[in-house]
C-alpha cells in the first residue's frame, strides 16, 4: 500500500505557514485570527480597529459583525448568513461572533462536525457515502461524510451534530446521540477563499441495517452505502473526497487497523502535527 497516497491528504489540508506575511488580529487582549494584507488594509479605516505593524486589534467587540459584514458589501468574501463564534481558545469564551463566509478571510478558526455513518454486517463494517450537490459553492459533486458541518454560534457540537443529522441525512435524534466522540483534528489550509483554520470533532455512528438516509435539506445529491474498505481504496487513490474528509477517514482507517504498522504511525505523527 503506497503510503504517500494517503500522505498527500494530510499535507494538502496543512499549506499555510502561521504567521506567513499576516497580521494577527487581537481581540480582547488574545489573538483569534490570522489576516491576509489585503483585508487588514481595508480594515485600517474603521472605528475601534487600529492597524499597527503586523497587528490589527479590535476595541470594541461587539462591531465585529458589523465591521466583517461591511467587507463582504465590498466583495472581499461571500456573506453567508450564518454567525459563528469567535473565541482565542477551542473551550474558551465567546469573545464575539462573525458570519460563517467571513472566517477564512480573518484567519479565525472554526469548530465543525464530521461523522462516520457505519454499519455493521456479517460481511463486515460498511460506511454511508454522501455526495455533496452540483450547486455547493466548495466542492460540489465531491464525496462526503453522511453527516458534516460547521457548529453556528450558540450551539455545542453534540447539539449541531443532531440538527445536521435530521436537516442532511433525516436521522432521528434517537439515533443521532448515540454517536461516540472518537477525535479531534485540526488543520491549517491555504483555500481560495483564504485561511482555513478548522478544528473537527469527529464522531462514529452506528446506524440500523433497515436505515436508508435522505437527503433533507438539499445540501447531498445523493447517499450510497459501501464496504469500508472501498472507501480506503477511493481516499488512498482518488481525489474523490472533499478535502478534509480525507483526514476524518484517514484517522478512521489508522483506528480499525485499516492502516497498520509503520504507516499508520506515520500518519497518525502527520495528523497529530497537523493540530498542533
Amino acid at each position: 500500500m503506497n503510503e504517500s497516497g494517503f500522505l498527500r491528504h494530510v499535507r494538502a489540508c496543512n499549506t499555510a505557514r502561521l504567521p506567513g506575511d499576516r497580521y494577527a488580529f487581537h481581540l480582547g487582549g488574545r489573538v483569534v485570527g490570522w489576516i491576509a494584507p489585503p483585508v487588514a488594509e481595508a480594515l485600517a479605516g474603521f472605528p475601534d480597529m487600529r492597524v499597527e505593524g503586523k497587528t490589527v486589534t479590535l476595541s470594541n467587540a461587539a462591531a465585529l459583525p458589523s465591521i466583517a459584514k461591511t467587507l463582504a458589501e465590498k466583495g472581499l468574501y461571500r456573506w453567508r448568513r450564518e454567525a459563528f463564534d469567535v473565541r482565542a481558545e477551542p473551550d474558551g469564551p465567546v469573545l464575539s461572533t462573525i458570519d460563517r463566509g467571513a472566517i477564512p478571510a480573518w484567519g479565525i478558526e472554526a469548530t465543525g462536525v464530521h461523522v462516520n455513518g457505519l454499519v455493521d454486517r456479517p460481511n463486515g463494517l460498511w460506511l454511508w457515502i454522501a455526495r455533496r450537490a452540483a450547486n455547493k459553492t466548495l466542492d460540489p459533486g465531491k464525496l462526503d461524510h453522511i453527516v458534516a458541518g460547521g457548529v453556528p454560534a450558540g450551539l455545542s457540537v453534540a447539539e449541531t451534530l443532531v440538527k445536521e443529522a435530521a436537516e442532511e441525512a433525516a436521522i432521528p435524534r434517537d439515533i443521532a446521540v448515540t454517536a461516540r466522540p472518537v477525535s479531534i483534528l485540526s488543520y491549517a489550509m491555504d483555500r481560495p477563499e483564504g485561511l482555513r483554520r478548522d478544528r473537527l470533532h469527529c464522531y462514529d455512528l452506528y446506524l440500523p441495517d433497515s436505515f436508508t438516509p435522505v437527503a433533507a435539506d438539499g445540501e447531498v445529491e445523493s447517499f450510497e452505502l459501501w464496504p469500508a474498505m472501498r472507501a480506503l481504496e477511493a481516499v488512498r487513490d482518488t481525489d474523490s473526497f472533499k478535502f478534509n474528509v480525507n483526514l476524518v477517514l484517514i484517522d478512521f482507517f489508522i483506528r480499525r487497523e485499516m492502516i497498520r504498522g509503520a504507516e499508520a504511525d506515520s500518519l497518525r505523527k502527520a495528523l497529530q502535527q497537523g493540530a498542533s
